[in-house]
């Protein structure tokens, strides 16, 4: 994910949602005092859409987008490795960070979230893995001409590690044992997410879908009553295609694959993915992972930190810990899917 600056937001009435791995696939026929109504942006370098379930209110409509704006600019002030005025910047570019440094408290639950799902995947989701990130050119700076060296790696490898970051919560801070370049933008996506459903919330909007770059959270119903229907997208490299429909109520879904932020180099196809553990993009056979959550903070986490982990590791952890999950693998043959428990009950499709 990348950080760039918010252009103006368009309001639009949706009859269907739009890409593949976003959209409420079932068109429908709402109630006259009703409608979904579609409020979309740039942002983060992707796109946003949000679908609102109200009346047709343009006042109150533009109001609120306005609103996402405000919620989206702040998230991006909060956590942008793109923009060096940002708050994680700031800190990231403090020589000595031995001391605590104040952060701001929606920081600080990105940060706690992050340790958490750190600590529950072994290390297989790693925030400060941004050295990596930009060291194989999926960062902010240039790509690289040639293939990092694996003396290079070892040097940055030797530097990483959430177990540097040290949190407080009262008040909200963080200081790390040896300098980190700390990169979220495998997990500040997903609470961008939720910082725009708070905001509905706290504008009585009671049923909505908001998406950032596929990461999805929605609540209430449609005017008709139907659940919001997402699918999943079949992992190719070329074209979109579904490869399962769910069903949410008042839940969050994220997916991470290899088949989408990717450079090829001497015929090899390096992913944006970063192994903690190697320091080297991925590469096993899992293409694509879901989570449902009811946060998107959290699903986004979970679905990196399973993507690096590869099938077996991650489907049985998510399967101890109970959590819905599903799993695209690359065969031979083909794609083979998996699902763990908790998800079957999501599938329709």
């Amino acid at each position: 994910m990348t950080f760039r600056m918010l252009r103006p937001a368009r309001v639009t009435l949706a009859s269907a949602f739009l890409a593949l791995a976003v959209v409420a696939l079932a068109g429908c026929s709402f109630e006259p005092e009703e409608k979904v109504w579609e409020i979309s942006g740039p942002v983060f370098g992707t796109s946003y859409h949000i679908n609102v379930v109200l009346t047709d209110d343009q006042e109150r409509l533009e109001t609120l987008a306005g609103g996402v704006e405000k919620v989206l600019e702040k998230v991006d002030g909060a956590m942008s490795t793109w923009r060096e005025d940002s708050e994680l910047s700031r800190f990231n570019q403090k020589t000595d960070q031995s001391e605590w440094t104040p952060i701001s408290g929606q920081l600080f639950d990105v940060l706690s979230t992050a340790k958490e799902i750190s600590e529950l995947t072994g290390g297989a989701f790693d925030v400060t893995v941004g050295p990596l990130v930009n060291l194989w050119g999926f960062g902010p700076r240039a790509r690289p001409e040639t293939v990092p060296s694996d003396q290079e790696l070892a040097r940055l490898l030797a530097a990483t590690g959430f177990e540097n970051l040290e949190l407080k919560a009262d008040p909200p801070a963080v200081r790390a044992a040896r300098p980190q370049y700390v990169d979220l933008s495998a997990i500040a996506k997903g609470y961008g997410v939720d910082a725009v459903a708070r905001f509905l919330d706290s504008q009585g909007v009671q049923a909505y879908l908001v998406e950032i770059g596929g990461e999805v959270r929605v609540n209430g119903r449609k005017p008709d009553g139907s659940t919001w229907r997402l699918a999943i997208e079949q992992p190719i490299f070329d074209g979109r295609e579904v490869n399962r429909v769910v069903t949410l109520d008042s839940q969050s879904m994220a997916t991470s694959g290899d088949y989408r932020n990717y450079y090829e180099s001497e015929g090899r196809r390096y992913s944006h993915t970063i192994d903690p553990e190697t320091g080297k993009p991925i590469t096993h056979n899992l293409a694509s992972v879901s989570v449902i959550a009811e946060d998107c903070m959290t699903a986004d986490a979970l679905a990196t930190g399973f993507n690096v982990m590869g099938y077996e590791r991650a489907s049985a952890l998510a399967v101890r810990e109970n959590i819905p999950a599903y799993f695209i693998v690359r065969t031979d043959e083909g794609f083979e899917t998996h699902q763990t428990p908790a998800f079957s009950s999501y599938v329709i499709q």
